[in-house]
């Protein structure tokens, strides 16, 4: 199976016209989508929230073999908006399986700000693998909860934890093995919690809160 994944995944940058006609219109459409406003209350937003699975800890090494994703849109988690792939279910995936997937998960995401737990472990993977794969730059607006909780919610801690302890934290079940899924889904109630925190901080919208996040991976990364 890894074999199979390294060819899939080590092909090299793909121009767009190999792509399939479906994927080119798919990304054409991606393409011309406006990046949604995000002066609006959180209530108003849609974020996606996101986790990987990959076939080791090296965004330059190894590969990107599955991800899941939910939305949260109108102050809710909403399970039933989720979107999955799973690479490595399948030894006989073929390029163009690899390359709709992948177009689908950007037509998915609709330019929201994507939400998960150490970006740039997450960054790594999707960044290269979609520059790759697609063609395509992916440059998303992050929040990185492994340190905006932190900034968040300092009355349970100043400085950045394994996710297990936050989920222990707010009495969410740390322990365990847990698929892909139901860690996306995990991240999205934290978001949730910190969601609802953030707006007693006057850190409102989404914009505020991108800023935030980016401030406090900068602080903390610093000092």
């Amino acid at each position: 199976m890894v074999f199979g994944l390294k060819k899939l995944f080590k092909s090299g940058a793909r121009a767009p016209a190999d792509l399939p006609e479906d994927v080119q219109a798919a990304l054409q459409a991606w393409r011309s989508l406006k990046a949604p406003a995000l002066d609006e209350p959180h209530f108003h937003t849609r974020y996606v929230v996101l986790d990987i699975a990959t076939s080791g800890p090296r965004a330059g090494d190894d590969d990107l073999t599955g991800l899941c994703a939910v939305a949260l849109s109108g102050g809710t988690v909403r399970p039933a908006d989720a979107f999955a792939f799973d690479f490595a279910a399948d030894e006989e995936t073929e390029d163009v399986a690899v390359d709709r997937q992948l177009a689908a998960f950007l037509t998915y995401t609709a330019k929201a700000p994507l939400v998960t737990y150490h970006s740039p472990f997450v960054t790594g993977f999707l960044q290269r693998t979609i520059k790759e794969r697609l063609g395509v730059d992916f440059q998303p607006q992050w929040i990185d909860l492994a340190w905006l909780l932190p900034s968040m919610f300092s009355d349970r801690s100043v400085g950045v934890l394994p996710l297990d302890d936050w989920l222990d934290r707010f009495s969410l079940g740390g322990g365990g093995r847990r698929d892909t899924m139901d860690n996306t889904l995990m991240l999205a109630r934290l978001f949730h919690m910190l969601l609802v925190r953030a707006n007693a901080k006057e850190v409102a919208t989404g914009a505020k809160l991108i800023d935030e996040s980016q401030a406090a991976t900068f602080l903390r990364r610093t000092h």
